[in-house]
């Protein structure tokens, strides 16, 4: 009999439920979008609800699959957009607000006053983070000073917080399981990654109740099994880990000094830093890459919050083209980028920046100027913005002398080499691409026995395409400098 594990993908757009053998390589999938608000100027939220029902809708379909497959499933790995926040009632299920999305710059206000009472040090030297209104804790805060049933709620001791992870747990158990990772904790800004706790002295700050909190376990452990009614049959849940933490794991980046970048909605680089713990000094963030058996490894990681989402732009928005992956020949038509650059701070700017005010700008434009050579400078902009993390890492001491990368764009070969060309290293391409996936399969897979360690998970890397820097010195430091003055433009907001 055919063996299987399933990963649900909860991602920003869409979410996805992919059936894996055990060698970590996908059989099928299924994958359905969901909808995009956007109530206010830098506001952007999802409906828990209609993501459960994309969520199952793709679950039930991928357990159909290995039905008629005539498989076994094992298990199930969960993997997830980070930061996402939703609140909801214990006893109905019913949740009190929208899921208020990592991308939100809302609470950008009570964060200066934050950084005006000086707890930057304080909060970055127990969590790894930034003071800002991407992560979750501050997002907890909106709902509960926003929302009057929500602190009602809270005082009766009837109200739950999850990420998208929970929220799913606890929706799949049908409410009996309440539990998140160590990698989605650390990413809410009121969860201490040396203690591997809650922080009382920042939810005391934030006026939030533990007991709303779930519990936080290992990446690699067990968060109980669906409930019959729900997937037909009960699978056991033994894996979770945020999407990026994901994708570290999904591409076997388990020795310090390893590094992946993710070009998905945002995209991410995360550089595994092993049982110690590098605070940087150039904006970048301390984070928990993953817990195994109770022991942490840790990742520094740089963010950019808009990658793919820019591609998206260009399609839904400007209407530019028809498909994503058209992208590639018309850049191809392009000898260079004619001066245009984009910086798409459409949220603000991620790392290293940090820059919630910032706004998009396109600089360098004529009557010439056309589609093409926006949608050129649109695709760049996701190299620079990797050059500027690179550039961090390399002041903090660490230098990548390659780096892993994942996530739709890199299906495009011309990114993928601009990329390698402009950071000036190695880029290697797995021949796996669901390597968000993969990593919550993996864990899972850990947990159970089909995998006997991270050295076991390892063997099933394998390399698709190799990108070596060819562009000269001269020509990449022009580049970088007509990007750095577009950058100085976007920073005057």
């Amino acid at each position: 009999m055919k063996k299987f594990i399933i990963s649900i993908d909860a991602g920003t757009t869409s979410n996805r439920s992919i059936l894996f053998d055990l060698r970590g390589k996908p059989v099928y999938s299924s994958q359905k979008e969901f909808t995009q608000y956007f109530p206010k100027s830098g506001w952007v939220e999802h409906d828990p609800d209609e993501i459960w029902k994309t969520t199952i809708k793709t679950l039930k379909d991928v357990i159909a699959k290995a039905k008629r497959l005539r498989g076994k499933i094992l298990s199930i790995g969960i993997t997830n957009q980070r930061e996402t926040t939703v609140l909801w009632d214990k006893k109905t299920g019913k949740t009190v607000y929208k899921a208020i999305v990592w991308q939100d710059r809302r609470q950008e206000e009570f964060c200066k006053k934050l950084r005006k009472q000086n707890k930057d040090t304080m909060i970055f030297n127990k969590t790894g983070l930034l003071i800002d209104s991407y992560f979750s804790g501050t997002k907890i805060k909106w709902i509960l000073d926003n929302v009057p049933r929500a602190k009602h709620l809270m005082s009766k001791k009837q109200l739950l917080f999850g990420t998208i992870d929970s929220f799913l747990i606890w929706k799949l158990t049908k409410g009996k399981v309440h539990a998140t990772d160590a990698t989605n904790a650390s990413r809410t800004m009121i969860y201490n990654i040396s203690s591997n706790k809650w922080d009382d002295t920042i939810l005391k700050l934030l006026k939030i109740k533990k007991h709303i909190l779930p519990e936080v376990k290992d990446c690699a452990d067990d968060y109980g099994y669906t409930n019959q009614t729900i997937t037909g049959i009960s699978i056991p849940i033994n894996g979770v880990v945020g999407d990026q933490q994901s994708a570290t794991i999904g591409q076997c980046c388990f020795e310090p000094g390893s590094l992946k970048s993710t070009y998905g909605t945002g995209a991410f680089v995360l550089l595994n830093t092993g049982s110690k713990k590098i605070y940087s000094k150039n904006r970048l963030l301390t984070t928990i890459a993953y817990r195994i058996n109770g022991k942490t490894t840790y990742a520094m990681e740089g963010s950019i919050f808009i990658a793919g989402a820019g591609v998206q732009w260009l399609r839904d928005r400007m209407k530019f083209f028809k498909k994503a992956p058209d992208t590639e020949n018309i850049i191809k038509k392009l000898k260079d980028n004619n001066g245009i650059y984009l910086v798409p701070a459409f949220t603000g700017l991620g790392a290293p920046h940090w820059n919630a005010n910032s706004r998009g700008v396109l600089s360098g434009i004529t009557r010439d100027t056309s589609p093409e050579e926006i949608v050129r400078a649109t695709i760049e902009a996701v190299a620079y913005q990797t050059f500027d993390l690179f550039e961090a890492m390399k002041h903090d001491g660490l230098r990548p002398k390659l780096v892993k990368v994942d996530g739709g764009m890199v299906m495009n070969n011309w990114f993928s080499q601009f990329l390698s060309d402009v950071v000036n290293v190695k880029v290697l391409r797995p021949k796996v691409q669901e390597t968000t996936a993969a990593g919550a399969a993996f864990m899972a897979g850990l947990k159970i026995g089909v995998f006997k360690s991270l050295k076991d998970i390892s063997k099933n890397w394998q390399i698709d395409k190799k990108f070596s820097p060819k562009m000269n010195s001269k020509r990449r430091n022009i580049l970088i400098k007509g990007w750095s003055t577009a950058i100085k433009r976007t920073l005057i907001n």
